[in-house]
C-alpha cells in the first residue's frame, strides 16, 4: 500500500494562492488515479479534484473550477494541488488520496490510501 504525505498548507489572504503537495512511497505509483479532498470543521470530508495517472483526464469539483489545478509528475511520485483565487470558505484540512483502479471517481471510498492532512486557512 502506498503512504502519502501532503505538504504546502498554511495561512493565507483572500485572493492568495498556495501549492499543496503530495509525496508518495511505499509501494509503486503505477497506474494510480490520485485524489485531493477537503474536510471543513463540522462537515464532511469532500472531494476537490482527481487526476489519472497518465495526468490525461482531470475532474473537479464545481466551487474550484477555473480556480484550482491538479497535476502529477510521476517521475517524483509526487501530485499537486495549485490553489488560486483562493477564498474564506476554502479553508479545511486537505487530504490526498490514492486509487488503485485508473477509473476517476469523486467519492472518498472509492480511494485506498490517505495521507494525513494539511491544514489551508484563508482570511477575509
Amino acid at each position: 500500500q502506498v503512504q502519502l504525505v501532503e505538504s504546502g498548507g498554511g495561512l493565507v489572504q483572500a485572493g492568495g494562492s498556495l501549492r499543496l503537495s503530495c509525496a508518495a512511497s511505499g509501494s509503486s505509483f503505477s497506474g494510480y488515479a490520485m485524489g485531493w479532498f477537503r474536510q471543513a470543521p463540522g462537515k464532511e470530508r469532500e472531494f476537490v479534484a482527481t487526476i489519472s495517472w497518465t495526468a490525461g483526464s482531470t475532474r473537479y469539483t464545481n466551487s474550484v473550477k477555473g480556480r484550482f489545478t491538479i497535476s502529477r509528475d510521476n517521475a517524483k511520485n509526487t501530485v499537486y494541488l495549485q490553489m488560486n483565487s483562493l477564498k474564506p470558505e476554502d479553508t479545511a484540512v486537505y487530504y490526498c488520496a490514492a486509487r488503485t483502479l485508473p477509473v476517476l471517481r469523486t467519492g472518498p471510498e472509492h480511494y485506498d490510501s490517505w495521507g494525513p492532512g494539511t491544514q489551508v486557512t484563508v482570511s477575509s
